[in-house]
């Protein structure tokens, strides 16, 4: 349930209702049935709980200034309001803004009676089926920063679906096909031939793949087959070493990931594409849609048809399938094979110019473009000191996830990649995440519900236990710390929808932050356990549903919440 959704909900209907009645007086004229009306939780709280703008919206076709709308629809709001609303003003330009009675608040307090430890989950979702897939790093190398900020933005933009009623699948797409598995298979048998027979029995490929990590998988090869396949053809000679090297990583990167806290549903691999037939049968209703064409050898896909500037090659001229035509087929797997309601994709941003490409490939291949979302995200700068980082202490090599956990930890890496917008650029700065003070943001908030357990704790050695719902009186929580508190803890199954509605987990960050400061406020300002039992009880109530909140909003995240620091 979603006490804000519901309020905002009855503001419009009584707005609705005053427009018409100023209608039907002859005070406006008459208002188009598809005007939408806008409902806000105002920045400024001396503003009220709620605002509209609906006044400066209809000033154009009333003809009339904002203000004159505003007291019009006040006017046909004389005494009829009551209820949850207690005072309707007007503000500014004509802004009308809505003061609640406290009581309304305090409905808050039943509702996480119902709930409890399920308080904030809401049902906008219905069950829809989606698919986040995320992180999908090429499996030939460890993992880099972009997938740490991509892997904490796709596990949390799942979970907070999770929290608003969506059937959620986290799904890992391995490139176990193509190129880069060819590049693979090459830079391993140049490192196995040149540990068997010398640096210069072999020249390494340019283009291929200098990490140590295929050396040392070269060393571990020959140390289970020896030279056994040093005569053998290069097809398999290569193949031996990409298979072997290959399961290595992937096994890698499930551990790192669950080191992360992150843990997959699905590990898809592109190769399935290959072997159940789904590629050849994608390029085939490509073909068949009439949307590619032959040239030079090659089998192209008409995006021009599509408005996009160039064509794209499915089919290379040696038959070799694209990655993007594999990619379309991956696609087109999820919706149709799989029917997934939605599909979210976490890129890089270095990815743009792929996103109308893919979309434009599932409409010519007959798949609504509208069910996938792409979030891209920027690219992360790390810091120390002021000073940009780009090398692992420990290793001397540019730092890999499992360098950043083992610096920052978990807790703060899932945190601060979650702070701001996906689109935003991110400097993370290790000096901080290591910095046990306010000015850690997660280990302000973490406080906050360590403080809060230890009240809860130190007042129960006195016999003294958190009541339930029924066993206080809330109408005592009068204070403006108390009040603003416990609005925010109303807020919350708010913010998780526009949470979800926005594919924003960085609200939630905010939120928390938010919350932590307000219980901070109330805590200098006001003493839980007081001389007025009545009052005790309330702010003792208060008080744990704010820990429940920031429980709750930490664990969708995958952040630890500590009673004790």
């Amino acid at each position: 349930m979603n006490l804000v959704a519901q309020i905002k909900e009855e503001i419009s209907e009584i707005i609705g209702e005053a427009l018409a009645s100023a209608v039907a007086s002859g005070k406006l004229a008459p208002v188009a049935e598809d005007v939408e009306i806008f409902v806000e939780e105002p920045k400024d709280k001396s503003n009220g709980d709620f605002s509209s703008n609906i006044a400066m919206t209809l000033a154009k076709p009333q003809g009339k200034a904002p203000r004159v709308i505003a007291q019009a629809i006040v006017d046909a709001l004389d005494g009829k309001l009551g209820g949850n609303i207690e005072k309707i003003e007007i503000a500014g330009a004509g802004f009308l803004n809505f003061h609640l009675d406290k009581a309304w608040y305090y409905k808050t307090f039943e509702l996480i009676d119902q709930m409890g430890e399920d308080y904030g989950k809401i049902d906008i979702g219905k069950g829809k089926t989606v698919m986040v897939e995320f992180v999908s790093a090429n499996p030939t190398g460890p993992m880099h920063m972009g997938n740490a900020r991509g892997g904490a933005l796709g596990d949390c933009i799942a979970g907070v679906l999770e929290y608003a009623g969506y059937d959620v699948t986290r799904e890992f797409y391995i490139n176990d096909a193509g190129n880069q598995i060819e590049k693979l298979g090459l830079s391993l048998e140049a490192r196995y031939i040149q540990q068997l027979k010398g640096a210069d029995a072999i020249e390494f490929p340019e283009d291929g793949y200098h990490g140590e990590d295929i050396s040392a998988h070269a060393a571990a090869f020959i140390k289970i087959h020896g030279d056994k396949y040093l005569d053998a053809p290069e097809a398999e000679r290569r193949q031996a070493l990409a298979e072997y090297a290959l399961e290595l990583n992937i096994a890698n990167l499930k551990s790192g990931l669950e080191q992360y806290r992150i843990h997959y549903d699905v590990w898809f691999r592109e190769s399935e594409l290959y072997k159940s037939g789904e590629l050849d049968e994608t390029i085939k209703i490509l073909t068949d849609n009439g949307h590619t064409y032959e040239q030079d050898g090659a089998i192209w896909l008409a995006l021009t048809k599509f408005g996009l500037d160039k064509d794209e090659v499915l089919v290379r001229q040696n038959g070799h399938p694209t990655y993007f035509a594999a990619d379309i087929a991956y696609h087109r797997n999820k919706f149709v094979a799989r029917g997934f309601d939605m599909g979210i994709n976490t890129w890089g941003a270095d990815h743009h110019g792929h996103v109308a490409r893919m979309k434009a490939a599932l409409d010519a291949v007959g798949v609504d473009s509208e069910k996938l979302t792409v979030i891209l995200f920027q690219l992360v700068r790390l810091m120390r000191d002021g000073e940009v980082v780009r090398m692992s202490k420990r290793t001397g090599k540019a730092i890999t996830l499992s360098d950043l956990l083992e610096e920052a930890g978990v807790d703060v890496a899932r945190f601060f990649f979650n702070m701001q917008r996906a689109g935003g650029h991110l400097d993370f700065d290790l000096s901080l995440a290591k910095t046990q003070s306010n000015e850690n943001p997660v280990y302000y908030v973490q406080y906050a519900h360590a403080r809060i357990c230890s009240i809860i704790r130190q007042m129960a050695e006195d016999g003294i236990t958190v009541p339930k719902f029924g066993e206080f009186d809330a109408a005592v929580l009068v204070e403006d710390a108390e009040i603003d508190l416990l609005r925010k803890i109303c807020a919350l199954p708010e913010e998780i929808r526009i949470s979800a509605e926005n594919l924003e987990p960085a609200k939630m960050t905010r939120y928390l932050m938010e919350i932590a400061a307000l219980f901070h406020t109330f805590y200098n300002a006001c003493r839980v356990k007081c001389d007025d039992e009545k009052l005790m009880k309330a702010r003792l109530a208060l008080i744990a549903s704010a820990a429940l909140v920031i429980r709750n909003v930490l664990t969708m995240l995958k952040v630890s919440a500590p009673e004790q620091m």
